[in-house]
């Protein structure tokens, strides 16, 4: 896609990339020294798998999100970058790697996501728990944030995760319920909602959820889900510009201007949520630690 410079109250055509959503080369080590201890502890991460565009701010920062369960997803959402197909075993020594590389580099906040694991009894819970308590052993200090997947439905499975005490819990919505079909056809809205509202209701600190613009969706519909999460129990919610990864995943709509973010912001502040954390780059993850420390320090009326 070609580059130019636009005005930020204007729409942009989908076929040309505004300027706001160029991304900086990495200027310092860091980010090498991030990218080596990932490659060395032999992990993944979200971050190169789905081609995040804010890898390289990250790594610099000497941050990274987790993929756990494996680099292959058995569902394959239309909207994202990570191969799908059929996985391979689950990894044992992975929570212990995983716990070492996050000691390594001195996080104070990890954030660990997974691919779907459909094929798997407990959707890869069990994986999810045993990582949280090696970073529990190996990284007492360390506030800890799953984004899991929906684990096909299963509330015991769910159970499994929760009674690992997570400080953070993390299931994306993704988008609005009328592009499902599109977007996201092997998944179900009301059933991420309740994974949601679960959470929110086993007492975690921090219920948390995202959702992607550009897609079609209408402001409309935006505030429904806004509510919908509200009540779910949600406390954060992210909301990013959606950027196709490559040509086989779903073209963009609409690249959305900066000032629209922030009255999407507004807007989910009204509809009760604590904390709304809404730019063109932010994803799910992105400065995930201050997000959480300021939405568990405010309260967050339901309708």
């Amino acid at each position: 896609m070609s580059e130019g410079d636009h005005s930020e109250g204007q729409p942009v055509p989908a076929g040309r990339l505004p300027s706001w959503l160029r991304v900086k080369l990495p200027k310092d080590a860091a980010f090498g020294a991030t990218a080596h201890t990932v490659a060395a502890g032999g992990l993944r991460t979200v971050c190169r798998g789905a081609r995040c565009p804010n890898i390289f701010e990250c790594f610099s920062r000497g941050t990274a999100t987790f993929l756990i369960l494996g680099g292959v997803c058995t569902r394959g959402c239309a909207f994202c970058n990570i191969t799908a197909g059929r996985p391979d075993p689950v990894d044992p020594d992975e929570p212990a790697r995983l716990a070492a590389a996050v000691a390594e580099l001195g996080l104070t906040h990890a954030v660990v996501t997974s691919v779907t694991r459909d094929d798997l009894p407990d959707g890869g819970a069990a994986h999810f728990a045993a990582t949280i308590a090696a970073l529990r052993q190996a990284c007492p200090d360390t506030t800890v944030e799953v984004l899991t997947p929906d684990f096909g439905g299963d509330p015991e499975a769910l159970d499994i995760v929760l009674t690992a005490r997570p400080d953070v819990f993390n299931h994306n919505v993704e988008t609005v319920p009328r592009l499902y079909p599109i977007a996201r056809a092997r998944a179900d809205y009301a059933g991420s909602l309740g994974v949601l509202a679960r959470a929110a209701a086993s007492g975690a600190a921090v219920v948390k959820s995202g959702l992607m613009v550009g897609l079609g969706e209408t402001r409309e519909e935006l505030a429904t889900v806004f509510a919908d999460l509200s009540r779910a129990g949600c406390r954060v919610v992210t909301v990013g510009q959606y950027l196709r990864p490559s040509r086989r995943n779903l073209p963009v709509v609409r690249y959305v201007p900066p000032d629209e973010f922030d009255a999407l912001a507004a807007l989910g502040r009204d509809c009760g949520i604590a904390e709304m954390v809404c730019a063109p780059l932010v994803r799910s993850s992105y400065k995930a630690g201050n997000t959480a420390a300021v939405a568990s320090l405010r309260g967050c009326p339901h309708p």
